[in-house]
């Protein structure tokens, strides 16, 4: 006997599959979809992997190798994901240094997930923000004045949360822990884009919504038509600063996630096509 489906607190009891029959886009890295891909089948969806974006390791870890060998010296280590958690402490790892001595540090980190990548390392983080983006660490962290902070991030990452702990007076070391790079699957999204067999396609960051055109243009799109294609779609962002990256490069967003989670953007899902059924009688 097939186990039934399983909800996430936050989801609201539509129906039982309320994302029934939906073929919905995934652009997330397929190193960290599975949690997504799993509650789209739960509730019925047709998940579709069109990972936009690639995790790869670095070319030169010499300055991750540095920051790691000097860990004492930091007074806070802050993590912007699990990707980065990942890259890092396997880093220690080869490098022969037990992963509980970054639990000496205080850490902070920008959301839920990457606190329990730590949690599950025996780390106790001792500051996360009210809303999961880099601009709410830097109102609600408190005095950094002088200290010292260790930022683990992405070759891609945004310079908001650095300036602004600099801006703090906190001493601020950014080092690089895995690359990004674009994914390999546009084509196929092209093809199913203009067979108008996409519902719906979900961004979990602004590196999703770029290299999503960018490998539609390397595709042999022009950006007019890429953008137009991308639109046949509902536009569905994890929080507010991916979704002000759509709509810089011209699309429409038809839903944001107010809790910028991976269960905020599922249940924004279910919301969205609530109302359309309503809508629709």
């Amino acid at each position: 006997m097939s186990k039934a489906p399983t909800r996430s607190p936050g989801i609201k009891a539509v129906s039982a599959l309320p994302l029934q029959g939906r073929r919905i886009v995934v652009t997330r890295a397929q190193e960290q979809s599975a949690g997504l891909v799993t509650r789209l089948h739960e509730l019925g969806a047709t998940p579709i992997e069109c990972p936009a974006i690639s995790i790869a390791p670095l070319r030169d870890p010499s300055p991750l190798d540095a920051a790691i060998s000097h860990l004492e010296t930091y007074d806070w280590v802050i993590f912007t994901s699990v990707n980065g958690v990942r890259a890092f402490t396997e880093r220690m790892t080869a490098l022969g240094k037990d992963a509980l001595l970054l639990c000496q540090r205080k850490l902070g980190v920008i959301g839920p997930a990457t606190r329990s990548s730590l949690e599950k390392l025996g780390c106790t983080v001792v500051f996360m923000p009210g809303a999961y983006v880099a601009e709410a660490i830097i109102e609600q962290i408190g005095d950094v004045k002088g200290q010292r902070v260790l930022l683990p991030r992405a070759d891609i990452a945004r310079d908001a949360l650095a300036n602004g702990l600099r801006d703090l007076g906190a001493q601020v070391d950014e080092v690089h822990t895995y690359r990004t790079v674009p994914g390999e699957t546009m084509g196929e999204l092209v093809e199913l884009l203009r067979q108008r067999q996409v519902d719906a396609i979900t961004f979990t960051s602004s590196s999703t919504v770029r290299y999503t055109r960018d490998g539609m243009l390397a595709a042999g799109l022009s950006e007019v038509e890429a953008l137009e294609l991308i639109s046949r779609a509902f536009i569905v962002c994890i929080g507010p600063i991916t979704a002000g990256t759509a709509r810089e490069l011209g699309l429409s967003v038809a839903a944001m996630a107010n809790d910028y989670t991976v269960d905020g953007l599922v249940d924004t899902l279910v919301d969205l096509y609530a109302a359309q059924r309503e809508t629709n009688g």
